[in-house]
């Protein structure tokens, strides 16, 4: 008889186990034997508990949505003022609980996943709705019109900098990303 209150101890290692084991592969390319050998788990478990390896994927990436946006509306409520905001979204988008080798092979997998599976893709949207939102509410008290436009170039730049970072050895530098995107609102603003 299987322990009370393990289902939820078990998941949350299989989701840690899928991020890691994507992140080390670099692709979808792992099975749910590997995802379940690192989590210390049998694949019949992992399997019973999501159904599939797309499933466990989706709640590895509902995870990593779950945290970023508790360091975006962290670093909101910390924001002071229109500007302030707009570099407390750009700031935590590179927080170094997001901005780190195995999480960032995660969203590159997300965006390929999202071409296939229709949940992937709502879940995108949703992401992609939320940061377009937060950006353009923070824009607007400053450039008017302009927000909306600009807070779409901020998000492609976001998105772009974690696919560039796929393809670069190391440490990914959260702080020199985050400082690129806002010379690039800077340059922007200062257009306008």
């Amino acid at each position: 008889m299987p322990k009370v209150g393990m289902e939820p101890i078990r998941k949350a290692a299989l989701v840690k186990a899928t991020i890691t084991e994507i992140g080390r592969v670099g692709s979808l390319d792992v099975t749910v034997s590997q995802i379940a050998k690192r989590a210390g788990m049998s694949s019949a478990l992992a399997h019973h508990y999501f159904g599939s390896k797309e499933q466990i994927f989706l709640a590895a990436m509902r995870h990593i949505l779950t945290l970023y946006g508790a360091e975006i509306r962290g670093a909101l409520a910390a924001a002071d003022g229109p500007g302030a905001r707009v570099e407390a979204i750009v700031r935590a988008s590179f927080a170094s609980g997001s901005f780190r080798r195995e999480v960032i092979g995660a969203w590159l997998n997300f965006y390929v996943l999202a071409q296939t599976l229709p949940e992937a893709m709502r879940l995108l949207g949703i992401y992609q709705g939320r940061l377009h939102s937060n950006l353009v509410h923070a824009l607007r008290p400053m450039i008017g019109d302009r927000a909306e436009q600009l807070a779409r170039g901020l998000g492609a730049m976001i998105d772009g900098v974690y696919l560039r970072e796929v393809l670069k050895g190391g440490t990914p530098d959260g702080a020199a990303a985050a400082a690129m995107v806002l010379d690039y609102l800077d340059r922007e603003l200062e257009g306008a």
